[in-house]
């Protein structure tokens, strides 16, 4: 399908921080669930979604992750692994693929280790400084905040999203 302009997509007429907010309020009314649950319904919720839409949905989580802790507490909070799978999955097609490589590093590096983890293994960090991982948790999430390092109040993967739905619009906003 070609991309059609504003009189197709009347978000598109907006400015980037219109846009942003357009897109936030469309996930919110679109993008159900809770996605801090372990059985899968978040990600089934979403994947009824346009693929762009989706990504959004998807990779919101991980900026909020990069954010407010790190790429690779990030599973502590969303290891459900169809979520991981659909944020792979939302990074890569938004076009960030360096902040994809890292999300992958620190899934193999988080993944195996809060499969097994128990309540009194404490969290992430913990269980990363007791088995000697911590300097390799600590580098990709250097790496990961680096690529996200914009400006105060700017996002790497937000600006992705505003991007995105400019150029595809008929994979955001179609119903």
């Amino acid at each position: 399908m070609e991309n059609l302009g504003p009189q197709q997509w009347p978000a598109l007429e907006k400015d980037d921080a219109g846009l942003e907010k357009e897109l936030k309020d469309l996930l919110t009314a679109r993008a159900l669930g809770n996605p801090y649950s372990e059985d899968g319904s978040f990600t089934q919720n979403i994947a009824a979604l346009p693929r762009g839409l989706r990504a959004m949905a998807a990779t919101h989580w991980l900026d909020i992750s990069l954010t407010l802790d790190s790429i690779t507490w990030h599973f502590g909070n969303f290891g459900e692994p169809g979520l991981v799978t659909e944020t792979e999955a939302g990074l890569r097609e938004l076009g960030l693929h360096d902040l994809a490589s890292c999300f992958v590093e620190a899934k193999e590096l988080m993944v195996p280790l809060l499969a097994q983890r128990k309540e009194g293994d404490g969290d992430p960090y913990e269980i990363l400084e007791q088995l000697g991982l911590r300097e390799r948790g600590d580098e990709i999430d250097r790496r990961a905040w680096a690529l996200d390092d914009l400006k105060p109040d700017k996002s790497v993967i937000y600006e992705a999203w505003v991007r995105y739905a400019r150029q595809h619009p008929e994979h955001v906003f179609i119903a």
